[in-house]
């Protein structure tokens, strides 16, 4: 029971964490404080877990998730911002780094040596640091004579020393490049769905293989969202302004997979209810959930988007050609799956 509740709880709080860091990208970014009224958003996933462990001891439902589905309601808005402004303010961005910490050219994350670049200014941070400890650490022994307890001076020390080190820490995450700094939050916002699905306790009705199954689906989805923002966004840009926020929208309506549960296998309660009744839908449930969600929620919506950015814009280049394909490959066999379900069906 214990586990179950540090689960939960662990869970929610890592939501929180990336949301918050999302939410001071967009401060910074914007030079407005105001925007930390974003976090009034956390407010629904903490009445959530609340109620999750006064009432159902941590566990989850089982065809929904609600901290997951909060957890996409309190990012979404941050990532559609610095998505929006890193469009409208790209030069914008590199002054902003200039002005603020001096620095003429940002850090990328595309290679060993820039992230060894990285790293080595985030120990050279620390050192620095560590050079400050010890001045601190003179001054305040000169300076507070009628203090003889050694770790109360330790203590007035790091309080001391901890705005160095949010300084240092905040220059190093600043210092990145836009461009890699919304990839890694799209990355990192996909892995915590995953391991937070994975982490939190299992609902009522759904058994370990139908979990572990749910997370290989969400593996790959996780995957083709991925490759679709980060590809086609970069495609369009500089191109049209308003076809980023169609797909922007499109990305918004793709992450509804992971709060739903709809194509979880359950193959009791569907041999139960197929002696009961004979329906199509109940018999059929799990497969039609998966084809409604692949036309209409992934590679439908993906494969329009894909094909008006190489009619509509004449952007036509390898990447593109294959993943349109293979879109167009997925929504076929669906299509072509169903009709032999509902033909199978009928001839009964």
């Amino acid at each position: 029971m214990l586990i179950k509740f540090l689960c939960a709880v662990v869970t929610r709080a890592l939501f929180i964490l990336i949301s918050l860091i999302g939410v001071w990208r967009v401060t910074w970014v914007k030079n407005n404080n105001l925007y930390w009224f974003l976090t009034i958003l956390y407010l629904p996933l903490v009445v959530e877990l609340i109620l999750t462990l006064r009432r159902r001891k941590g566990k989850d439902y089982k065809w929904f998730s609600p901290a997951i589905f909060l957890f996409l309601v309190s990012i979404i808005p941050t990532i559609w911002i610095l998505e929006l402004h890193h469009q409208h303010n790209k030069s914008t961005d590199a002054k902003l780094l200039i002005l603020t910490f001096g620095l003429f050219q940002c850090g990328r994350l595309d290679s060993s040596e820039s992230i060894k670049s990285l790293f080595s200014e985030l120990r050279n941070s620390t050192n620095t640091t560590a050079a400050y400890k010890a001045s601190l650490d003179c001054k305040t022994s000169l300076h507070i004579h009628s203090c003889n307890s050694e770790g109360l001076l330790k203590c007035k020390t790091i309080l001391l020393l901890l705005p160095k080190f949010l300084s240092d820490s905040k220059q190093l995450l600043s210092s990145v490049c836009a461009n890699d700094w919304m990839l890694a939050l799209h990355q990192i916002l996909l892995i915590l769905l995953i391991v937070g699905k994975w982490l939190m306790p299992i609902g009522e009705g759904v058994t370990r293989d139908e979990l572990s199954q749910l997370l290989l689906i969400f593996v790959g989805t996780a995957a083709d969202i991925l490759e679709f923002t980060s590809e086609t966004l970069s495609d369009v840009k500089d191109n049209s302004p308003q076809l980023v926020y169609i797909i922007l929208a499109v990305w918004t309506w793709s992450m509804l997979q992971f709060p739903f549960h709809l194509s979880v296998v359950n193959s009791k309660a569907d041999d139960e209810c197929e002696s009961q009744d004979n329906t199509f839908l109940t018999r059929h449930r799990t497969d039609f959930w998966t084809g409604v969600e692949t036309l209409f929620i992934q590679d439908g919506p993906f494969l329009v988007v894909r094909l008006t950015v190489m009619i509509h814009f004449d952007i036509i280049h390898q990447m593109l050609v294959f993943f349109t394909i293979k879109n167009l490959l997925m929504v076929t066999l669906n299509v072509y799956r169903m009709w032999v379900i509902f033909h199978d069906y009928r001839s009964i």
